[in-house]
Formats: structure tokens, sequence, C-alpha cells
């Protein structure tokens, strides 16, 4: 990672995007600016927007408005300028299964243009620090559901990006899984990772992020620190019941 400083390390500007057939904008203008070291919740219902802002965000999808800088890049202009410096752990797994934990690494981080050492001293520094090492020679496809979160999450690490989305990185696994990754990216953090934080367990949000960014139907309806949030807004104990005077309680999807 670059040396720390003060600068934005993202910022976008009135973003927007309508998908084609689509009367209803996913992302309608929405700003936002992230420091080196902050780590941001992005949270709102289904069908909010927060997918395609972070397919914005790492340069999966180009805004048709708005402009979006990474690192002082212009990343709608040369996306390719800063993909070297983001990382994304998708919801999707995004492993192969008939690889091996550590193949699945070794592939993504050779796409990165890794050296075979600085390969493997990393690999083995987030297999060990994962619970993987052990079991790093054995096919994806044998792993438990939190093993390949866990894989997956190291795929996303490997190149050790300046900024890291997270896009629901702890669904459908084990408590003792869940902890285990809330545990480490904390750790990631305090050493001045960057990171966007998606989920849709609450719980998770308030205890790791440390601002909070609600959307709901393409806009920021919310933005602060989980605590300010819940005391500035009568009647809420908690980001959950935050969440539900913000964007409603009638089912989305």
């Amino acid at each position: 990672m670059t040396p720390v400083n003060d600068q934005p390390l993202l910022e976008g500007r009135d973003l927007f995007l309508t998908y084609a057939g689509s009367h209803v904008p996913a992302v309608n203008g929405i700003s936002l600016t992230l420091r080196p070291g902050e780590l941001c919740g992005l949270i709102g219902p289904n069908g909010a927007g927060k997918t395609t802002l972070i397919s914005i965000f790492t340069t999966l999808l180009r805004p048709q408005q708005g402009s979006l800088d990474i690192g002082g890049i212009d990343a709608c202009r040369n996306p390719g300028a800063v993909r070297q410096r983001i990382g994304l752990v998708p919801q999707d797994i995004a492993l192969y299964d008939r690889l091996t934990g550590y193949e699945n690494i070794a592939y993504f981080g050779r796409m990165y243009g890794l050296t075979r050492a600085e390969l493997r001293e990393r690999a083995a520094y987030y297999l060990d620090m994962f619970g993987l090492w052990d079991k790093r020679n054995r096919q994806v496809a044998a792993y438990s559901g939190g093993m390949k979160r866990r894989i997956n999450l190291i795929v996303g690490l490997i190149h050790e990006p300046e900024l890291l989305f997270l896009d629901e990185p702890t669904v459908g696994i084990d408590a003792q899984s869940r902890h285990l990754i809330m545990e480490k990216l904390a750790a990631l953090n305090s050493e001045r990772m960057a990171m966007v934080y998606t989920s849709h367990y609450l719980e998770e949000v308030q205890r790791l992020c440390r601002r909070v960014v609600i959307i709901d139907l393409g806009r920021i309806v919310a933005e602060g620190t989980p605590e300010d949030l819940v005391a500035q807004t009568e009647g809420c104990d908690n980001l959950a019941e935050l969440f539900l005077k913000k964007t409603g309680e009638h089912l989305r999807e």
C-alpha cells in the first residue's frame, strides 16, 4: 500500500446511471468521498443501487454522468490505471472449483503481476491469517461454504490494494467463519487499508464500520457514524431500527 496522505482516496461526484430499458435511475446523483484508512459501510434494501454503485467504483460500469477519481486518477477515462490499487470481493463466489485453494490464489496473483516470491510470501501470510494453510492443497469443490468465502476474500487481498470493496463477504456462512472474517478485516483496516463494506447483517456493519452510508432508490438517504445516526433519529436504539426508519418496512423483492 502507498504511504498515508490526507488526499481523498476515492472521490465520486454526482454519479448517475440508468440501465437500458429502465426509466428509473439505479444510481441517481450520488456523491461519496473516502479517505485512506476509512472503513465505510454501504447499506440499503434490495434494489437500492448498492451493487451498481460498487460496480461503478470498481470500474466494471461507467456512469452516464458524474466523475470518479481513485488515488487522483480519473477512473472513468483510465480504468486500467486504478485496478491495481483496488480489490473486489464479490457476493458470488469467484473461484475455480477444480483448482486447489492455493492454485486459485496463485492464478489471480499472477494476473495482478505478482512475482513468484511475492506470491509465495503473501499466499502463506493470508492462508495462515484466515486459518486455511493446512487446507491449501484441497480442491475448492471440497471446501465448506465458510472456507470458500475465506479463499474468495484472500483472492481480493492478494495484491494488497489500498481500497477493498466487500460485497456481502459473510453471506450464508457459519458463525465461526463470520467472526474470523470480521476480526481479520478489522485488523487489516487498522493497518490503513480502506474498505467499503456492504452487508444485510446490520449488526456486522454497526460493529465494524466507523461510517455508514444508507442508500435507497439510487440516492443517499443518511450518512454518518452509526452512533450519531442512531442518536439523531427519534425512536431508534440501533442501526437496524434506523435502517427501517430511513428505507421503510415494505418488502422490495
